[in-house]
C-alpha cells in the first residue's frame, strides 16, 4: 500500500473502473509499457499487499487471479502466499536470484484523494510500497499498476480495514485480466517477430 504521487502526464495513464471501456484502456496501457522490455528479460509480476485488510488485498487478489489465468506466468504475491512489508526484500532477493534480468511489473493498492477512489493507474517507473503507512521499503517495478482504494492522509490503518471489498475486487479483476491479455499479446508479438527474422526486444 502506498500513497499516490504526482507524475508527468506522459508517464501515466488512469481510468475509473466503472468506465465501460476501462478494461480495454488498461490492457492497452499495460501492453504499451511492455514494449520497454529489452531482449533476454523475463516478465515477472510482483503483486504487493496482504489478505488481512480489505484495503490492502488488491495485490494478492490480482496475483491469484493472474496465476489462475496463466499458471506458468512468473507471479509473486497471491492470497495463499502474499508479499508484504515483512517479506518484500526476501521476495526481491528470490526474484533476482532466479532471473538474470527480470522486468518487474509491480501491482499495489494506494490511498489518494476522495475524487480519485476507483481509479486504476498504469505508470512508468517503480512504486514505493508502504508509504501510506510510513514504512520504508525498497522501490519496486520497471513499471507499475495501482488502484486507489480509499482516502489517504489520516488513520490509514483504520481506513484500510474499512475499505469496501466490492470496489477492490472489481479493480483487481480488471487489472488481472488486463495483465493477462497484455502478456499474451506481447508474447505472441515476440514469437511473430522471431518467425519473421526480426530483432526481438523481449
Amino acid at each position: 500500500m502506498y500513497r499516490a504521487q504526482k507524475t508527468t502526464m506522459q508517464d501515466k495513464f488512469s481510468c475509473h473502473f466503472e468506465d465501460p471501456l476501462c478494461f480495454n484502456k488498461i490492457e492497452k496501457a499495460i501492453y504499451a509499457n511492455m514494449q520497454d522490455v529489452e531482449s533476454g528479460r523475463e516478465l515477472v509480476f510482483l503483486c504487493i499487499g496482504t489478505d488481512r485488510a480489505t484495503g490492502d488485498c488488491l495485490g494478492p487478489l490480482v496475483g491469484s487471479r493472474l496465476k489462475s489465468l496463466s499458471p506458468s506466468t512468473a507471479v509473486y504475491g497471491t492470497l495463499e502466499t502474499p508479499v508484504h512489508a515483512t517479506n518484500l526484500q526476501e521476495t526481491l532477493d528470490e526474484i533476482f536470484a532466479l532471473y538474470a534480468q527480470p522486468f518487474v511489473i509491480a501491482v499495489d493498492a494506494c490511498l489518494g484523494n476522495a475524487n480519485r477512489i476507483g481509479y486504476i493507474n498504469v505508470r512508468r517507473g517503480s512504486l514505493k510500497p508502504g508509504t501510506a503507512l510510513n514504512k520504508t521499503l525498497p522501490a519496486v517495478g520497471d513499471f507499475h499498476v495501482s488502484a486507489v482504494v480509499n482516502v489517504g492522509g489520516f488513520f490509514e490503518h483504520m481506513v484500510l480495514q474499512n475499505t469496501r471489498l466490492f470496489i477492490v475486487s472489481k479493480m483487481a479483476d480488471i487489472i488481472a485480466k488486463g495483465l493477462y491479455l497484455a502478456r499474451v499479446k506481447f508474447v505472441s508479438s515476440q514469437l511473430s517477430r522471431e518467425l519473421d527474422g526480426e530483432p526481438v526486444e523481449g
